[in-house]
């Protein structure tokens, strides 16, 4: 239950935000999961990566600023750090429930529990609409080829959107973690 006694009502979720020493509360009309997506999908094409995309569409819901939010899902992009392993979307996913579902007591096995079951939910759905989870499966590349692409990203042009899933995959893990969190509300 992520340790909140609230997860079932159907009004407010309440949360201890880690960024603020006040509480930080959560509602149906301030998730709204089309425009969540959207705004993913947008910063995936204003540059972000894919896992900052996702990260970046709900950070202001846990006190985060954008700063912070792209920093702390910078390493995760495409497959981590391009090496085409788990995708970066799915990722910034994880990210997102470690906030909606803190684990951060080390002897605290119930939120850990609970943050994990969260996070293998999440996992089960995205491969479930989209096949995997690893990036190299999504993208269609062989191993030899993903472990000789380099640290160095592509240029984003519209040849690169137009031969990649990656906005469907952010739009995807967007969707997919908003309906989590709000089919608890």
């Amino acid at each position: 239950n992520c340790g909140f006694s609230t997860l079932s009502a159907l009004k407010n979720l309440i949360f201890r935000s880690p960024h603020k020493r006040n509480y930080l509360t959560i509602t149906m009309e301030e998730i709204n999961i089309d425009v969540r997506a959207a705004r993913a999908a947008a910063f995936f094409k204003a540059g972000y990566n894919c896992s900052q995309s996702v990260v970046l569409a709900y950070a202001d819901l846990y006190g985060m600023d954008m700063k912070m939010a792209a920093t702390i899902a910078s390493s995760f992009g495409a497959g981590m750090g391009r090496l085409r392993e788990v995708c970066g979307a799915v990722s910034g996913m994880f990210v997102l429930a470690g906030l909606h579902c803190p684990a951060a007591d080390p002897t605290d096995r119930v939120s850990k529990t609970a943050n994990y079951a969260l996070v293998q939910a999440l996992a089960a759905q995205f491969r479930s609409e989209n096949g995997s989870i690893v990036c190299r499966e999504l993208l269609g590349l062989d191993r030899p080829k993903a472990d000789s692409e380099g640290p160095r990203p592509e240029l984003r042009t519209a040849d690169y959107y137009a031969k990649r899933p990656c906005v469907k995959c952010v739009e995807s893990a967007a969707r997919i973690f908003g309906e989590k969190i709000t089919s608890k509300l």
